[in-house]
This record gives structure tokens, C-alpha cells and sequence, in this order.
């Protein structure tokens, strides 16, 4: 039951409630970067998946690259596409303004400006009173030293802007922060399936006994749903309002584990190669469908 205002009649004040079933759904989400691969999952599976559908009134997704493949299949399940046009801080909070969004899912893009975009965005949401921002971050990045490792390094500065504001009665957005730190995704495995079709090998910088724990993108794109649509007195669920979360896979694996559990996976024989620096720079070089700072990013 929801309480409407005290009402003062023959001396006694009154408290009138609407019924549950009567109650509006006021959650409304706006993922960004849905052009890209955590983005896209993130707002399809909110769309598709009753038990996060049922918890919010829309979906909108914000991209830099709106007649992509993926903003139209959003935008085919009933997700609002809004072109995203940053270098405005003024016009960007407008725009977040106008999508009427209480919940911002900030999905840092494959883009060379990342670091830039995503500061805009984090600023536009405090300036828009957008109260709930969850911020899907890199396990890791708080290991990375900011000369040898600087995109990672980056992640550190964003949770930052992100949390400054937890607490400050002045800001809508330091209501209800929250920050997903995801793993190594074990789908950018498949960036070296070239390699592992043409020599039957599964070349990796990862050294011969290191050991990590790929996640599955759509094990984040869960976690983050389950955030995006909790609901609590203060915005978020209280279990993630304010936390960090970090999400990585159920295995450690070194590499050649990872070879046994791809030749399984692919039906084919393949053996793990521990490739240098450069080699593997070459390798995703290779693939020319993905951004240079993304390069470099996987690689430190």
C-alpha cells in the first residue's frame, strides 16, 4: 500500500492509501552505449525478461551510433533509441532530462574519448537530478598503474566522479550510486578463433601458469538488470545502493585449461600458446571491427 498526503477533516488527520495493484511503475531506465555488446544485453534481456519487465515503466537506450544493428532491434522490443551527442554538457543533460529516466546504466563506450564521454554523462545525470546511476566498471582496474596500464586506469577515475557525490544532500545522483566491476569477458576468447580454426591453437598473453576467471557477458548483463530494476527506500535495493560489486567467472583457468574447455566447447583439438605482447597486439589488430582504445585496453 502506498501512502497518500495527510488529510486534516473534523480535527483527526487522515492518511488516504492506493492499493498495490493501483500503484504506477515509476522505474524507468536509460542504458548507454547499447550500440555495443554489454550495453545491448544489458537493455534486451531488462526487455525480454518478465521478471525485470514486469519491475519498469520503459527502456531507453542511448547511442552514439543510432542506426546500428543493435539500437534497431532494441528499439524493435519497445526500448526508446536516443542518439547520444556528447561535447554539450548543457545539451546532454537536456537530453537525459527529456527521456523522463530515474535509473542510468552508464556502459563506457568503445570509443578513443571514453574516458571524456563517460565523464559528460556521470556530470549530465547529477545535472539532470537523475537520483539511481550504476556504473559497469573492470575488475582489476584499481591494480593498474596509471603509466603502464592507463585504460584501465580509467575505470578508477569514473567510479570516483561516480561515488563523490554518495551522501551530499544537494545532489540527486549521490542518492543511489552503484558500481559492477566486470571480469575479463570470456567471449573476447573468440577474437583469436582464427587462429584456433586455421592452426588449431589458442593464442594467449597470459603466460604459461596464470590463472583468471573469464565471466560470460550475459552473467553481468543478469547482475546489472537485477541492480537496474531493485528497488528500495532510497532508489536502488538497499543490498546494492552505494556498494561495488565485482563479477568475475565460477573458474579459474590458466591457459591450458582454457584450450581444453574451448576444444570441448568447438567439438576441435586445440592447443593453448603463450604469445607475446606484440603477437597478440598483431592478433587484434587483425580484427578490424574493434576500436583501437578497445585494443589497447584488452591488451594492458
Amino acid at each position: 500500500m502506498k501512502s497518500r498526503p495527510f488529510e486534516y477533516v473534523d480535527g483527526y488527520f487522515y492518511i488516504q492509501t492506493i492499493p498495490a495493484k493501483e500503484q504506477k511503475i515509476s522505474r524507468k531506465v536509460c542504458v548507454t552505449a547499447v550500440d555495443g555488446n554489454t550495453g545491448f544485453l544489458i537493455a534486451e534481456l531488462i526487455l525480454k525478461n518478465r521478471d525485470f519487465s514486469r519491475k519498469v515503466g520503459g527502456v531507453v537506450g542511448l547511442t552514439l551510433y543510432p542506426d546500428s544493428d543493435k539500437a534497431k532491434e532494441l528499439e524493435s522490443l519497445g526500448a526508446t533509441i536516443v542518439p547520444h551527442k556528447p561535447g554539450r554538457l548543457r545539451i546532454m543533460a537536456d537530453t537525459l532530462k527529456d527521456t523522463g529516466c530515474d535509473t542510468v546504466c552508464l556502459v563506457p563506450p568503445a570509443h578513443e574519448h571514453k574516458l571524456e564521454i563517460s565523464e559528460e554523462l556521470v556530470h549530465a545525470a547529477k545535472r539532470a537530478d537523475v537520483p539511481n546511476v550504476l556504473l559497469i566498471s573492470s575488475a582489476g582496474c584499481d591494480y593498474a598503474e596509471r603509466g603502464k596500464q592507463p585504460r584501465p586506469r580509467e575505470f578508477i577515475d569514473l567510479e570516483t566522479l561516480v561515488m563523490e557525490a554518495k551522501g551530499d544532500p544537494d545532489v540527486s545522483a549521490g542518492t543511489s550510486p552503484c558500481i559492477l566491476r566486470a571480469g575479463f569477458y570470456a567471449e573476447n576468447l573468440l577474437l583469436y578463433a582464427p587462429q584456433a580454426k586455421e592452426e588449431g591453437l589458442l593464442p594467449l598473453p597470459i603466460g604459461e601458469f596464470h590463472k583468471f576467471a573469464p565471466v560470460a557477458m550475459g552473467d553481468v548483463a543478469q547482475v546489472a538488470a537485477h541492480v537496474l530494476t531493485g528497488k528500495g527506500k532510497h532508489g536502488f535495493d538497499d543490498r546494492h545502493r552505494g556498494q561495488m560489486m565485482v563479477v568475475t567467472g565460477p573458474m579459474l583457468c590458466a591457459g591450458k585449461e582454457l584450450a581444453a574447455a574451448a576444444s570441448k566447447a568447438l567439438g576441435t583439438e586445440l592447443q593453448f600458446e603463450n604469445i607475446s605482447h606484440a603477437e597478440a597486439k598483431r592478433v587484434l589488430k587483425s580484427q578490424s571491427h574493434i576500436d583501437q582504445s578497445e585494443q589497447q585496453y584488452l591488451l594492458e
